[in-house]
């Protein structure tokens, strides 16, 4: 997977100006990484902190997607539900609530400027994010 590979991941449905907005770089120049250009590596940087990107990742392909996406344990998730509660959960009601913590993370590390949650950034981030039981 090529840098322009990641980054149209990174991009997703979003427009590319819109994403060129929001990392603080002109959209030519996103437009020219798109096409197979290397950035240097403050942009790449300066793209990693505005999106929520990890570096590696971006860079490199290594690594995960989102900086401070905390990887949910499935298995101690179910664990602790069927303790705490007596039940069992379904491959379904497991990915809501994954969606659920995935969520609260995001929102507990992402705060706007003003000390707001960002749920429309949120929304975006689960809708980026892989979501199944491994």
């Amino acid at each position: 997977m090529t840098f322009a590979d990641r980054l149209k991941t990174l991009i997703g449905e979003e427009s590319v100006s819109g994403f060129a907005r929001r990392v603080d770089i002109s959209e030519a120049l996103i437009r020219k990484y798109l096409k197979g250009s290397e950035p240097s590596f403050t942009k790449a940087n300066q793209i990693a902190i505005r999106a929520n990107c990890s570096l590696e990742w971006l860079a490199t392909g290594c690594g995960y997607l989102y900086r401070h996406a905390e990887v949910v344990d499935q298995d101690a998730l179910i664990a602790a539900y069927t303790a705490v509660t007596g039940q069992t959960l379904t491959n379904e009601q497991t990915i809501e609530l994954v969606k659920v913590i995935s969520g609260y993370q995001f929102l507990r590390k992402h705060k706007k400027a003003d000390g707001y949650l960002d749920i429309e950034e949120m929304t975006t981030f689960l809708s980026v994010a892989k979501m199944e039981r491994k």
